[in-house]
């Protein structure tokens, strides 16, 4: 096997399967809105690297996440690598790629979802939002965060309080941080 596939770490399984197939934003918000409690989207703002959209994807999925919205254009797509990274959390996840996020954006608001962005430099503690709510989660671009289209479509801008030297996190991890915290106040977990 190993000759067949060069280079890749197939574990001794190997499986073919035809191209990834996207859901559409309505399906999305329909289940959201459907679902008990809160509704929760995740719209990935250009996020080009495919191992942390795997990571987001299986993050997402973790926390209960009804969808998760992504561009066209410059943004890593559904991929092989994705579906690796993600162990399994895209069959949980639907997936919806649109041409214009900011239009998505409002699409949502008009829905009744919060669009809350996250960002190191936003204004709000994760921990001082009141997260009982239907929306949107919002996250940057590895390197330039949010952008400005999306940026001014938010409600709020949210950010994690850093205890360390270290500035940020990884995506998928900083991700992580924010919805178990929105998680826990939703749900009223302690």
């Amino acid at each position: 096997m190993s000759r067949l596939l060069p280079g890749i770490a197939h574990q001794g399984i190997v499986a073919v399967s035809g191209a990834f197939t996207y859901t559409d934003l309505e399906r999305i918000i329909d289940s959201s809105l459907k679902s008990e409690g809160h509704g929760l989207v995740i719209a990935a703002d250009h996020i080009t690297d495919e191992g942390n959209l795997g990571a987001l994807i299986r993050t997402a999925a973790f926390f209960g996440a009804h969808g998760l919205i992504i561009p066209k254009d410059r943004s890593a797509r559904v991929t092989s690598k994705v579906l690796k990274r993600s162990s399994g959390a895209f069959v949980h996840l639907p997936v919806a790629q649109v041409v214009n996020m900011g239009r998505a954006l409002d699409i949502l608001e008009k829905k009744g979802f919060w669009i809350i962005g996250a960002s190191g430099d936003g204004a709000e503690s994760i921990y001082q939002f009141d997260w009982k709510r239907s929306l949107v989660l919002v996250l940057g671009n590895e390197q330039k965060g949010l952008s400005q289209a999306v940026r001014k479509r938010c409600q709020q801008v949210v950010r994690i309080p850093s205890a360390g030297s270290v500035e940020s996190l990884n995506l998928a991890v900083a991700t992580g941080v924010v919805l178990a915290e929105a998680r826990r106040q939703s749900r009223n977990l302690q």
